[in-house]
Formats: C-alpha cells, sequence, structure tokens
C-alpha cells in the first residue's frame, strides 16, 4: 500500500477573543472560529498506531489556542501568524491550510461570518 497523501484537520474550533480594528472588538470581544488542514506524512502512523509518529492533535489545538490569546487587528494577521507557528513547531509539516472566521462582525449587515483562508507552503521541507 502506498499513501498518495495525507491531511490532518481540526474544524470548528471556537474561541471568545479580542482581535479586530474597532476599540470595542478588542474590549469585549467577540467570537471566532478556526478550522486548520495540515499536509504532512503520516505512514509511519499508520504502520505503527503510535502517536509519536505523527502530529498531536492536543499539539496544534495549544498552538492555535495561544495565538488566538494574542490580539491581532486583521484576520490576515491572525491567520499568518497561526500557520507559521504551526510550521516553527512542526518541521515536517509541508502545508497548512487555515481558515479563520470572525463570528457576526460589525459591519452593519446581517451575516454569518467574515472569514480569511491562507494556504501556507513550508519552503523548508522536500
Amino acid at each position: 500500500m502506498r499513501i498518495e497523501s495525507s491531511k490532518i484537520a481540526l474544524k470548528g474550533l471556537r474561541f471568545h477573543a479580542r482581535h479586530g480594528v474597532m476599540e470595542q472588538e478588542r474590549t469585549t470581544g467577540g467570537e471566532f472560529v478556526v478550522d486548520v488542514c495540515v499536509q504532512c506524512d503520516v505512514t509511519a502512523a499508520v504502520h505503527s498506531d503510535h502517536v509519536e509518529d505523527t502530529l498531536n492533535y492536543a499539539e496544534i489545538y495549544e498552538i492555535i489556542n495561544r495565538e488566538m490569546q494574542t490580539p491581532s487587528n486583521l484576520l490576515e494577521h491572525l491567520a499568518g501568524r497561526i500557520g507559521g507557528s504551526m510550521i516553527k513547531a512542526f518541521p515536517q509539516v509541508k502545508e497548512v491550510v487555515i481558515t479563520v472566521t470572525k463570528k457576526n462582525p460589525p459591519l452593519g449587515a446581517q451575516l454569518e461570518g467574515a472569514s480569511v483562508t491562507l494556504h501556507l507552503i513550508n519552503d523548508k521541507t522536500p
């Protein structure tokens, strides 16, 4: 058996955080949802069934949680920080796709949320 590609995803991570350009957003905060998909080789874990042979989901969450606690003006900056931290923490990661959604943004419109999605490539992996 040959594995063509493999990805690990955490979907719908919910946070209350203080991101935004308006003072109210930074004071009272708002609701955010983060989705992350990481491309990495999990071949060893498929055969071994050992967590040491893959990315630990709890460690992925901790990186995201830590970055969510540091306020940013822009979702673009926040998503870039999260993705960069993932690549730094896990050098074996080939790609990270991250979406950060701000629920009910103060736009004066009825909408579910405003999102930014970044697709980052680790240029240090073979």
